[in-house]
């Protein structure tokens, strides 16, 4: 098949164009800057987001289109000037995404949108599926309920479109895992905040199989969550994630020293929600790790 990525240097994106290449698919990345980017067999490189590119010439017959493009919301406080960087590069990339799509002539069998559970806002108490109608006010929810409604128009072009709103990915070098066992690789891991915080997680490896089971399952559409079938309390996750590091769970990180370090953005690790795959598993997606214990001792 001929797949194409944005984000495909990020995250995800490297890891899921791994599994493509290996299935034998040809993957074309969309990236902004061509600098000592080489073309690599079935790796093609297109430049877009710039005036007078035109990468719908390129990419004429591609059978799945993947969005995975934006701002990293992990890299610096939130000013407002971030957060305004993290908003619209999502609109931005996804209103790209639109025309492209519109462009081509003959259209691909799926849109493929990044989203996060943060849509839901947060709750120590509610659990969320795709079926959850509230959506939160906070940043986040706001954010990501723009970054939906600019890719939804994707769905007037008749085209299949999936929002998977990813938890929290677990991988041993990026996202949110490192900088959470750093602490317990000193000796000094505990309970963040109050501990009562819901964790929904998801293994890497589940993110990259998942997006190719709702990629080819016709029957898939809309908001799919992406974490585990068993969401943790952060008292357990760091408890949990001592135990598998071999290191004690034992320094707690109090709330208001958290958020002076951390601003606004530490609503990422003081809040959460406990979020259920409901649709993966209604269709018959079977998770490799749906127990965090596991996913860690396969991650470490």
């Amino acid at each position: 098949m001929k797949i194409a990525v944005t984000g495909g240097t990020g995250f995800v994106g490297r890891a899921l164009t791994k599994k493509f290449v290996q299935n034998g698919h040809d993957v074309y990345i969309l990236t902004r800057k061509m600098d000592a980017k080489e073309n690599k067999k079935q790796i093609t490189y297109v430049q877009w987001l710039n005036d007078g590119d035109r990468p719908w010439e390129i990419l004429e017959g591609v059978d799945i289109f993947i969005n995975l493009a934006g701002e990293s919301i992990n890299s610096g406080r939130w000013s407002e000037n971030r957060k305004k960087k993290i908003l619209e590069s999502r609109i931005s990339a996804a209103n790209e995404a639109v025309k492209i799509l519109s462009r081509l002539q003959k259209k691909p069998d799926v849109l493929i949108q990044a989203s996060a559970v943060g849509i839901y806002g947060i709750s120590d108490s509610e659990t969320f599926t795709e079926d959850s109608s509230g959506a939160g006010t906070d940043f986040l929810a706001r954010t990501v309920q723009q970054w939906e409604a600019a890719a939804s128009k994707a769905e007037d072009l008749n085209i299949r479109t999936v929002y998977c709103r990813f938890g929290i990915i677990l991988d041993d070098k990026d996202g949110a895992l490192p900088r959470m066992a750093m602490p317990y690789k000193a000796f000094a891991g505990g309970t963040v905040g109050s501990g009562k915080q819901w964790v929904s997680w998801i293994h890497l490896k589940d993110v990259v199989d998942g997006i190719l089971f709702a990629a080819v399952n016709r029957q898939l559409k809309g908001p799919i969550n992406f974490t585990a079938p068993n969401p943790v309390r952060m008292k357990e996750f760091g408890q949990t994630l001592g135990k598998v590091l071999h290191r004690p769970h034992w320094m707690p990180a109090p709330q208001f020293a958290i958020k002076m370090a951390l601003g606004e953005m530490s609503i990422l690790v003081l809040e959460g929600q406990k979020v259920r795959p409901q649709k993966l598993l209604a269709h018959g997606y079977p998770f490799l790790f749906e127990d965090l214990p596991i996913a860690l001792e396969d991650i470490y």
